[in-house]
């Protein structure tokens, strides 16, 4: 990789949105700011996963700034990205258009980041089943390891879980949520579901090597503390598909229903004969996404898990969607409850799971 960063170089276009070429503007400065205070090109790896045949690799471009030498920071982080996390996500410059180099068993490729900085790739290459090294560097930045999940060819069952209010308690009004989150807790604050560690565990021994994604309308900026959260607390090691805060090329924000039906429909092409076990709650969006995937994709759906809240936790989330997938979904079984260990109980009774031993 070069070693002399380059300017940036805008991309405005006349079709953007009028917020996304003001956003544009603004990374501009903010990397050419960056860049004179001699910040330094970090790539922020995230777990990836894939088939035999083909692997998405995720992370993220940003300039930070360098902790002196022998300072306590420096001791505290070994690795320049490990220092990203909490409010350093937010203030650090995403590098729009990066050029990152992707080696994965001795082969390179040449991607480019989106304009928030991510990479989100897929690229075609056979790998054996298991976990594999992904070695990722941007410019002159440290060469960053990101771990991918290769599923067998024969797997059948796969997991994908909603993220607040399903394994971890938010009860915060939705409009602070993100910035409660992302600002002010870390993730020793962060209170986890009771029993659907145990839950999520558990639907993983249905299989060895099946595929575990959480799916959130999250930031990329706050992947490193929600990685931290799940690892405290138990939660089966997984991918995180996140989304990115700000407008469009034709909207002022983005929308989060939106990303998760396109996820879920992009892991439908990925693994056609895989069986998805759908994780959410009723507080917004996930039952009528779940029951839409599921009319869509019925061969896909192999059970769904509604985590049910509380009176109040639903007055914060802005309501329950409680009954409306009932009287649309088809085959597969749903279970509701409060917590995971009341879905577990369900599951077991209608022998989707094997009881405790």
């Amino acid at each position: 990789m070069p070693s002399t960063p380059k300017e940036p170089v805008p991309t405005e276009t006349a079709s953007m949105h009028i917020a996304a070429r003001a956003e544009d503007r603004l990374h501009l400065w903010r990397q050419m700011w960056a860049r004179r205070r001699k910040r330094a090109v970090t790539v922020v790896p995230f777990r990836g996963y894939g088939t035999t045949e083909q692997v998405r690799v995720l992370c993220r471009v940003l300039l930070t700034k360098v902790p002196k030498r022998g300072s306590r920071e420096a001791q505290k982080f070994a690795r320049r990205a490990e220092s990203v996390r909490g409010w350093r996500s937010f203030v650090s410059v995403p590098v729009k258009n990066a050029e990152v180099s992707v080696e994965i068993e001795g082969v390179v490729h040449r991607v480019t980041a989106d304009r928030g900085g991510v990479v989100d790739i897929t690229l075609p290459i056979r790998l054996a089943p298991g976990a594999h090294k992904v070695r990722i560097q941007s410019e002159d930045s440290e060469i960053a390891e990101a771990e991918v999940n290769i599923a067998p060819d024969h797997t059948q069952f796969g997991l994908i879980s909603d993220v607040d209010d399903t394994v971890m308690v938010t009860a915060l009004p939705r409009p602070f949520l993100a910035f409660w989150n992302a600002f002010v807790l870390n993730e020793h604050a962060r209170v986890p579901t009771y029993g659907m560690s145990v839950l999520l565990n558990r639907l993983t021994r249905k299989e060895t090597g099946m595929p575990v994604i959480y799916l959130s309308t999250g930031a990329w900026n706050v992947a490193p503390t929600l990685r931290r959260f799940l690892s405290r607390n138990l939660y089966p090691i997984g991918s995180m598909l996140l989304t990115d805060w700000g407008p469009t090329h034709d909207r002022w924000f983005r929308s989060g229903r939106e990303h998760k039906e396109k996820q879920l429909e992009r892991l439908a092409n990925e693994f056609p004969r895989v069986k998805w076990i759908l994780v959410g709650d009723d507080g917004q969006h996930d039952e009528v996404i779940y029951t839409e995937f599921e009319k869509n994709h019925p061969e896909n759906v192999a059970a769904v898990c509604i985590r049910q809240l509380s009176t109040s936790e639903a007055v914060l989330a802005g309501g329950r969607k409680k009954g409306l997938a009932k009287s649309l979904h088809g085959g597969a079984p749903w279970v509701y409850g409060g917590d995971g260990a009341s879905l577990y109980d369900q599951l077991v009774s209608l022998g989707f799971l094997e009881p405790r031993t």
